[in-house]
């Protein structure tokens, strides 16, 4: 058996019940890694560009990364991978949490869903153990009671991933949400949807078998001097989570404002930071399986209009899509919109974005109470997007369900001039850091491979003065700046491309764990002898392969754009006043840099080089 995998996969056709096994070459193991790399080659195999992303045939890939499941700092990205229904390309999310570590404890690599189920079921793995039980009685629940009873039926060790009402009616961000009210959630381009589709409620896991790595103890002694060095640069992770960083990140400038309008909203935004609510609502701290930071914060709200609130607290991409993009600054409203989401299973990011196109829509005239369906929108009002929030969920309603289609969606169908106040790249919502206030992430943006992804990238670091050494970053780059952005991005996207296959937490970036330790912590589970040249191409390999599967689907330069808002509206005021980024130029750069043609195409000697195969089709 190879060490830091099992070498197998279950495969599952939810038409006919039938469970079936895939095995997982060491080759394949070490040329794609697991998680969405070894995913990616996976569903390109059997990509039918005329197919449905919801159709039955079309596959849902759960698998682990290949650090998963290990007692490793930041090692618990689990990773679920199909076509997206949002945006009809490449869609991957990962999410924190235990589950990792008890699928990993299975003996399995991943799970391979074909076929839709007649009628509602989740899969239940326990070690070698899989089967299809009905879900009848648990279609229609919410995340948190759905996951109360499962753990009930099949033993308090067990985790669940699981989705709600959203992606059971066909909302298009619908995320799965694993572990309850802790809310890890697998959040973007709306594998939460595909799920419902195939009529699948849950997955449902428990394992006792301990993965074999190839050097533990050698893992053990690298680790004792790094661990000191990523607790001590993470140390307001720990206190307040990432939602302690939204001031910081308004007096860059960097903060959305009144759906990505405005420049400048400090006084409001410490009213909403973690400093303001954490101390007055923490009922625990939590941590990922094997990590040590504890980053997230579960709350308690036992009074007040939205009460009782006990569940994950908003992060910072909560709090900045809630709060600022609909300038709402009371936290209680906040934490209402992100308990809604969470219990019903949508990704806040996406949904935050669709609300507040929706309030700019009735700001407009765009839309009035008539299509909304009564709700009044407006700049500001809390309890206004907290019921949004639940009718979208719902699908209550004409306006509703056009809003859970996504931003794009919504903006086609409305019209008036409403594609100027879309924010979206390939139909994915923008998530909340501003290429105008840090330039490179423009090019990152433009070319993610889901869409727009901030954590394709995360360049934006480099402008905090967060180091990466190891590639050559010790000073922090002008954030206003064009000059060599598309270099940035290239080289953060190659660097941020080994986290998801291999089942990283992003916020090792903000840890200073650079690619160079990345590669030594591999050897030591697997027993090769890569470094870390080896393992960036590796990661070139998986972004190409990726952009190839979006080639295939009609993906060229004229989609590797940023929407007018973004493009030609400066910011008024505030830390990134009057920046717009130079796509056109930063754009080429990448290009040339990453061996594709004038058209986005990577050339058949970019793919040749990379051991990829020429496109066909």
């Amino acid at each position: 058996m190879p060490y830091g995998f099992w070498g197998r996969m279950l495969t599952v056709d939810l038409t006919t019940g039938a469970l079936g096994e895939l095995s997982v070459r060491e080759d394949d193991a070490r040329n794609y890694f697991l998680g969405s790399g070894l995913a990616a080659r996976i569903l390109s195999d059997g990509l039918d560009v005329a197919r449905d992303p919801l159709d039955p045939a079309s596959p849902l890939l759960f698998i682990r990364g290949l650090m998963n499941g290990i007692t490793l700092p930041g090692c618990s990205k689990f990773n679920v991978c199909a076509r997206s229904p949002l945006t009809g390309i490449w869609g991957e999310s990962a999410a924190g949490g235990h589950f990792h570590q008890q699928f990993t404890a299975t003996g399995w690599d991943g799970v391979l869903f074909t076929g839709a189920s007649p009628g509602p079921v989740y899969l239940w793995i326990d070690d070698d153990t899989a089967e299809l039980r009905d879900a009848s009685r648990l279609w229609g629940l919410d995340t948190f009671e759905t996951e109360e009873r499962l753990k009930a039926e099949t033993g308090g060790k067990a985790i669940v991933a699981c989705i709600g009402p959203a992606g059971e009616r066909g909302v298009k961000f619908a995320s799965i949400m694993f572990d309850g009210i802790v809310a890890r959630a697998a959040g973007r381009c709306g594998m939460g949807t595909v799920m419902g589709s195939k009529r699948l409620k849950a997955v449902v896991v428990r394992g006792t078998r301990k993965l074999p790595l190839a050097d533990p103890e050698g893992l053990k002694g690298e680790l004792k001097g790094q661990i000191p060095v990523m607790m001590e640069a993470t140390k307001g992770l720990r206190d307040f989570s990432t939602a302690g960083g939204i001031e910081a990140v308004e007096l860059h400038g960097d903060l959305p404002i009144r759906n990505w309008y405005l420049g400048s909203w400090r006084e409001a935004t410490r009213k909403i930071a973690g400093q303001a609510f954490i101390p007055k609502t923490l009922d625990r701290h939590y941590a990922c399986y094997g990590c040590p930071i504890r980053c997230a914060k579960i709350i308690r709200v036992d009074a007040g209009p939205y009460a009782p609130l006990h569940g994950h607290a908003p992060e910072y991409e909560t709090l900045a899509g809630f709060g600022a993009m609909c300038l709402v600054d009371d936290y209680e409203a906040i934490m209402a919109a992100n308990e809604r989401c969470n219990r019903l299973g949508m990704d806040t990011i996406s949904c935050s974005a669709a609300v507040a196109f929706a309030i700019e829509c009735a700001d407009r005239g765009a839309v009035g109470p008539a299509e909304t369906g009564g709700t009044a929108l407006s700049w500001g009002n809390g309890p206004a997007v907290v019921e949004l929030v639940s009718r979208i969920g719902a699908r209550d309603g004409e306006f509703a369900s056009l809003l859970g289609e996504g931003v794009r969606a919504a903006s086609e169908r409305i019209g008036k001039g409403s594609a100027g106040w879309a924010v979206h790249t390939k139909g994915l919502e923008y998530a909340y850091h501003d290429p105008r206030a840090f330039t490179s992430m423009a090019a990152n943006y433009a070319t993610a491979n889901r869409g727009a992804c901030h954590l394709e990238a995360l360049s934006y670091f480099l402008g905090r003065g967060i180091p990466l050494a190891d590639m050559g970053y010790t000073t922090p780059p002008d954030p206003h700046s064009n000059e060599g952005k598309g270099r940035i991005c290239y080289d953060t996207q190659n660097y941020q491309g080994l986290f998801n296959p291999l089942g990283l937490c992003k916020f090792l970036f903000l840890a200073r764990v650079g690619p160079r330790w990345i590669s030594g912590w591999l050897n030591r589970i697997t027993g090769w002898d890569t470094t870390m040249e080896e393992i960036l191409r590796t990661s070139e390999r998986l972004i190409n392969l990726k952009r190839m599967y979006n080639v295939r689907l009609g993906v060229r330069r004229k989609d590797d754009i940023l929407p007018p808002r973004l493009a030609t509206h400066a910011r008024p005021d505030g830390g990134a006043a009057g920046v717009l980024p130079d796509l056109e130029r930063m754009r080429a750069e990448l290009y040339a840099l990453r061996g594709w043609d004038a058209d986005g195409v990577p050339t058949p000697e970019t793919l040749a080089r990379l051991g990829l195969e020429p496109l066909t089709s």
